[in-house]
């Protein structure tokens, strides 16, 4: 067996592929350096150092087999953070390969393509969900704040839908599970990755006077316009699960 070490970004990953083939490794697994513990202590070790050309490589390769939209159904499973998605990604990309005139991610019938597939429809309501559900609150210094907790690493799929919705205003969506997060100024929408975690405790204290009135007024507006006869949890919770409610100000 040789476990190939790479530094957890996409990039690394396609690399990582790229010297399967390059080295011709059969019995193989793909690790991220911070996920891997080594058990089998006769494994042998392949570093992997991050090439933006072999990657891009692999990418093109696959353009020409499942295409731009089977890209982007293999990045929704290495941002999934699945246990098994370097091997899924590496098992799909081998069948691309063997099978280069077929959009092999429609074989349903192959095991790693089924857990792809499924993959896939769960990131996508992941993202479709923070799309609905995040809230912005308004900070002391004009920016809208909004702080998520997604299941999957979803930032970078809704970073476009934002940024076209909200073009004029500075706003910035915070991952707090992943300590990182997406900042608008109005000119440019990147990544932005702090030193330190942000304090939920002084997080209310930055509140602009304007968000905290309007929360007040959404917050009653939300408790006398609710018709107590017609309440029906099971279903307000099938539209709008338990989990997403810590990001809705009715709720608090």
């Amino acid at each position: 067996m040789t476990t190939l070490l790479y530094d957890g970004s996409f990039d690394g990953l396609l690399t990582a592929v790229f010297e399967v083939f390059e080295y011709k490794y059969n019995d193989v697994e793909i690790a991220s350096r911070e996920r891997f513990h080594q058990e089998n202590i006769f494994a042998e070790i392949h570093e992997v150092i991050t090439q933006t050309g072999k990657s891009e490589r692999v990418l093109h390769k696959l353009e020409s087999s499942i295409g731009k939209q089977g890209i982007n159904e293999l990045l929704k499973v290495y941002l999934s953070e699945d246990p098994e998605m370097e091997q899924l990604i590496l098992a799909a990309i081998r069948q691309s390969v063997k099978h280069p005139d077929e959009n092999i991610l429609q074989n349903y019938a192959d095991d790693s393509i089924l857990k792809i597939s499924k993959i896939c429809k769960s990131v996508n309501r992941e993202r479709h969900r923070m799309t609905a559900f995040v809230r912005f609150e308004k900070m002391q210094d004009g920016v809208f704040f909004a702080k998520v907790d997604p299941d999957f690493n979803v930032l970078p799929l809704i970073r476009k839908h934002f940024k076209d919705r909200y073009q004029d205003q500075k706003w910035m969506i915070y991952d707090l599970r992943r300590h990182y997060g997406i900042l608008y100024d109005l000119k440019t929408c990147d990544f932005f990755y702090p030193e330190e975690k942000i304090d939920l405790n002084q997080y209310h204290q930055k509140f602009h006077d304007e968000e905290k009135r309007y929360q007040t007024l959404w917050q009653r507006y939300f408790t006398r316009t609710n018709i107590v006869e017609r309440k029906n949890l099971k279903l307000h919770i099938q539209h709008v699960p338990r989990r997403y409610w810590k990001y809705l100000t009715e709720k608090w």
